[in-house]
């Protein structure tokens, strides 16, 4: 805990920025001087931003280096560079990015790091042992919520070595337009959940009969759909206990089939591993996203699979991901997905401005562009080896752009869909957010949240704040804790059972 009467501390990301953000706990007093002789003119919150020198109206305002807007009106070096003074710059164009050069970092690699995983058919490896039970329909969720109760109270006693049983609910389905374009989205997304490493092969659907999403379109390719789904309507089955019944005998038998799985030491290279930040702050493109960027360059290294996504967290740096993609191709997949995005929410009359929250602002991000610079951070240095479109499944190694919208609960779905078997969650507000099919890892921003939060926090980046922690030395924490969750170890969220909802994301219409 910072004390006091700490000497007043702010952070400047590049030797170019006019402005920094104040470190100290509690903000800072007018009058309050710090070591180089800038003088506070007002009161600061904690993580706001200073102005370092004057700004004249219409000036850029630079921030990681990069322009995050332009006065609105003239501010005052030691004043306060409030929201409402920030005027947001257009977003960058397409047209003439910067082409992949070959100046992504290429660490040689990192070898001998491994997991008690499980091992699957296809080659993938889980972090843990699930049965799933997919829906096509949200009509059947009460009934399978309902089944769930029975099973985990009357099975999974049974099957020692079965984590859990979860329910793939969501509201798709009924009255949508299935053949539409955008309905690919969701459908792909249910498919691609039921083959998640973490639920080893086994799958499970139980479907209404009459609805637009006819179960088989969740089958994986190959699999039959009379030993795999069961319709409530056209099963002739006598009444409510019989149709639970039904479940959960289809439940028993795989589960007798998932108790048989073990764990194995698996190299570091079979990890799937999502990166998402929520609650964001001024302090999570200092602290907890450059150590997950950090942790990220180790498991490229180690030849590991890592997913960033929130496309609008990483549209306004576009210019800084094409001269790390791999390829022209992958860096015309990157502004495929980011303007397919542009049009989606031109669609709906909004832009990327309406990502901010007020917990975003209230923790000292004025805008979108100010919070994409410190978002990207955490996909680190390495390549950008290829792109996927939402919901698709990852087929290759090291750092992915998985496009999702930034909603927590959809990225995390579609993530999942992709194949991900472990979550990392950076945040600076707090969230009790977690995920039953994986893992979810919380880095906190600022040590004062890892105080409050001690029991749902399970790495604390503020250390690199105070100078009592490297980035380095975070980022290695992280990367260890990973292998560890990754080989049984329970996360807080855990623990305590977090779970959201899986939320799909459908840009297709409801009829």
């Amino acid at each position: 805990m910072q004390p006091a009467t700490a000497k007043p501390l702010y952070i400047r990301m590049h030797a170019d920025d006019n402005v920094a953000i104040v470190a100290n706990r509690g903000g800072l007093h007018p009058g309050a001087e710090f070591s180089c002789g800038l003088r506070l003119v007002e009161q600061i919150p904690q993580g706001h931003k200073v102005a370092l020198a004057d700004i004249g109206e219409g000036e850029a305002i630079r921030r990681y280096g990069e322009i995050i807007g332009h006065a609105a009106a003239p501010i005052t070096r030691g004043s306060w560079v409030k929201e409402a003074l920030v005027r947001m710059p257009d977003a960058p164009s397409f047209d003439n990015l910067p082409k992949p050069n070959g100046g992504a970092i290429k660490p040689p690699p990192l070898e001998g790091y491994t997991f008690e995983g499980y091992r699957n058919s296809d080659g993938s490896v889980g972090t843990r042992n699930i049965l799933a039970i997919s829906t096509s329909v949200q009509c059947v969720a009460g009934t399978v919520e309902f089944a769930l109760e029975r099973i985990r109270k009357e099975l999974l006693p049974k099957y020692p070595n079965v984590d859990d049983v979860v329910a793939v609910t969501h509201a798709y389905g009924c009255g949508v337009a299935i053949n539409a374009p955008g309905a690919a989205v969701p459908i792909r997304t249910l498919q691609n959940i039921a083959r998640n490493p973490n639920f080893g092969g086994e799958v499970m659907i139980v479907g209404l009969g009459c609805e637009k999403l006819q179960p088989e379109l969740l089958l994986p390719e190959g699999m039959s759909a009379d030993d795999e789904i069961m319709r409530m309507q056209d099963e002739g089955l006598t009444g409510f206990g019989e149709i639970v019944e039904d479940i959960v005998q289809m439940a028993d038998a795989r589960l007798k089939i998932l108790n048989q799985r073990r764990r194995e030491t698996c190299p570091a290279s079979t990890l799937v591993v999502g990166m998402q930040c929520g609650g964001s702050d001024a302090f999570s493109g200092v602290t907890a996203n450059p150590a997950l960027g950090f942790a990220a360059d180790l498991l490229v290294r180690a030849g590991a699979t890592v997913m960033f996504s929130e496309v609008t967290e990483v549209r306004d740096a576009i210019h800084l991901l094409t001269p790390r993609a791999a390829s022209q191709d992958v860096a015309d997949a990157l502004v495929r997905e980011m303007s397919w995005y542009d049009r989606y929410l031109a669609g709906g009359e909004a832009d990327r401005s309406a990502n901010t929250t007020p917990g975003n602002k209230k923790g000292g991000l004025s805008n979108i562009v100010e919070k994409a610079m410190g978002s990207v951070i955490k996909s680190g240095t390495s390549p950008i080896a290829g792109v996927l479109a939402p919901g698709e499944r990852v087929s290759q190694k090291g750092l992915i752009f998985a496009a999702t919208p930034a909603s927590d609960f959809v990225c995390g779905t579609l993530q999942l869909a992709s194949g991900m078997t472990l979550h990392v969650f950076t945040t600076g507000r707090g969230t009790p957010y977690g995920l039953a099919a994986v893992p979810v890892i919380k880095v906190s921003t600022r040590s004062e949240l890892k105080q409050r939060w001690h029991d749902l926090i399970d790495v604390d980046a503020g250390s690199i704040a105070t100078g009592d922690a490297t980035i380095e030395d975070v980022g290695w924490e992280i990367f260890r804790l990973m292998l560890d969750v990754a080989s049984g170890r329970e996360t807080w969220a855990e623990h305590w059972k977090l779970t959201n909802a899986l939320a799909l994301f459908n840009p297709g219409p409801v009829t």
